[in-house]
This record gives structure tokens, C-alpha cells and sequence, in this order.
């Protein structure tokens, strides 16, 4: 505690008086060192019937308010890094599961991006994990630990048993959180974009939004570059959510594609924006 005033002279003898005191400014705090306003909470959609995980696939035809309506040319790219428990053996014999020239090519590009990415994929490239998830051009949303799916028959993936649902996507979050990922929102694409309402029931406790999309990509397994950027400007209306890939031995044309896609959107006059962005509108 700052004392207001200072008492100054002493008692001039027995019964004497002390001399007035003196007023000290209190000090003021400038409006340059005044604290940081909190950061911005991510939106996310009030849960569905029943507390069920709620789903996002784009921007509604209504969103973004009168000023700016369903023509407002935005469209938000996502890139899912994959990677299972499995794979680890093969990522060291030389597979690679990342694609360090993609993001170097979006962040080239200034292209906001939302990343969802496995807690696998976060521990097998911890650097990579940070440098996307300190960098304010990304948001890392999760994508499961282990990229397994939430249903059965989805494209062959092991099946996680719905009782562990909740934990494996706590699990990929503190996974980002080991490796220093700061932009984290509070959204999750199930693996194989395979759901049924028992998976929205049993991810309740997460509390995270599920996001899947409208535009596929067909960037996974790909070979041709041109054909996958088609693909994508065939697709993407305004408000649109396309998905793609991050990881290279997957999808080795992404980032040749994106070289493509991203300038003819922005000659068509659209905006990148991330998932959060989007689901704002």
C-alpha cells in the first residue's frame, strides 16, 4: 500500500504539534501500461438436443448480419495433420507425416488457416506443433489423438470405444499443451469426418464444437495438383469450408494446389479467414 501524504517535522516539545503534512500526487498508471484487454473468446455454437456436441459445416446462408449477408466472400481452408499411434516406426524410417513447405507457403501467402491436428501428430513434431500454434496467422483446433474413428466402418480406422471418447480428444489437447501450442480453439473434427449421435452424446463432456465442412478437396492420395485445385473452385461458394491435408506422405500435392487455389480466390474477390472467424458470422 502507497501512503497518500508523508508526515514531515517533529513535536516542537510536550503538547507541542506536528507541522502540517504535506500532499504527495498519487501516482497514475499511463494509458500505455494499462493492461492488455483478455483475449478474445473463440465463438462456438450452443450445444444440440440434449446437451449433444453441436456440428459446424459453413457459415450459414443468413450469417454475417445485414451489412454483410450471404454474399460476403470469405471462405476458411482447413488442414487436417494426421497421425497415428501406429505410424510412429514408419515416421522414423523416413515417412513423413508433416509438411513444413505448406505452412511455409500459407504463411508466404499471409493465408489464415485453422490446423486440426492429432495429439500423435503433436508429439511426433513438437517444434512444428509450436511454430504453428504460436503464430497468430494459425489456430490449432483437435482432431482426436490417434486418429481413430468414432464410429464403426470409417474408412477402416480402429474404432474408439465410446466411453473413451472424451478423454482421447483431452488427451490430443494436453498433448498441445506439452508442446507449446498457445492458439488453441475449442473446435474438433472427427477422424474420417465419420459421426452418429451416440459420438455427439459421448463427446458432451469435452465441450467442444464439432466442425466438418462443405468443400472436399480430394487432396488425400492425391497425384494431380491441378485437378485438387479445381476441385476446390468448383466448390467453394461464399462462407464455404473446404478441407485439405497437412501431411505429406498423404497428400503430397497440397501445398502445389494451395500455389493455385489461393490466388484465383482472391482474384474472385474472397477473404481467407480461420474456422473461428467463420463461425463468427
Amino acid at each position: 500500500m502507497v501512503a497518500g501524504v508523508l508526515i514531515g517535522g517533529a513535536l516542537a516539545g510536550c503538547g507541542g504539534a506536528a507541522s502540517a503534512p504535506t500532499p504527495v500526487p498519487t501516482p497514475t498508471t499511463p494509458a500505455s501500461a494499462a493492461a492488455p484487454p483478455p483475449p478474445k473468446k473463440p465463438p462456438t455454437m450452443a450445444p444440440g438436443p440434449a446437451g449433444r456436441t453441436p456440428v459446424f459445416e459453413r457459415r450459414p446462408a443468413t450469417g454475417g448480419g445485414a451489412e454483410k449477408g450471404a454474399a460476403e466472400k470469405v471462405v476458411a481452408l482447413t488442414f487436417d495433420a494426421d497421425m497415428t499411434a501406429d505410424q510412429g516406426p514408419r515416421a522414423k524410417a523416413g515417412e513423413r507425416f508433416d509438411n513444413p513447405e505448406l505452412i511455409a507457403l500459407l504463411r508466404r501467402l499471409k493465408v489464415p488457416s485453422t490446423v486440426f491436428m492429432t495429439g500423435r501428430w503433436a508429439e511426433e513434431y513438437p517444434a512444428q506443433a509450436k511454430g504453428i500454434g504460436t503464430d497468430d496467422l494459425f489456430e490449432v483446433a483437435n482432431h482426436s489423438y490417434s486418429h481413430h474413428a468414432f464410429t464403426a466402418d470409417c474408412y477402416g480406422l480402429p474404432v474408439v470405444a465410446k466411453d473413451a471418447m472424451a478423454r482421447d480428444v483431452e488427451r490430443a489437447f494436453s498433448a498441445f499443451r506439452q508442446a507449446g501450442v498457445r492458439n488453441v480453439v475449442p473446435y474438433f473434427r472427427f477422424p474420417g469426418g465419420c459421426y452418429d449421435d451416440a459420438a455427439l452424446r459421448a463427446l458432451t463432456p469435452a465441450d467442444v464444437t464439432a466442425v466438418q465442412w462443405d468443400v472436399v478437396s480430394g487432396d488425400a492420395f492425391a497425384t494431380d495438383a491441378g485437378a485438387v485445385a479445381e476441385q476446390v473452385l468448383d466448390g467453394v461458394r461464399p462462407g464455404s469450408l473446404v478441407v485439405m491435408h497437412c501431411t505429406r506422405s498423404a497428400a503430397p500435392v497440397t501445398a502445389e494446389a494451395i500455389s493455385r487455389i489461393v490466388p484465383e480466390l482472391r482474384k474472385r474477390g474472397y477473404r481467407f479467414v480461420k474456422v473461428s472467424e467463420l463461425m463468427e458470422g
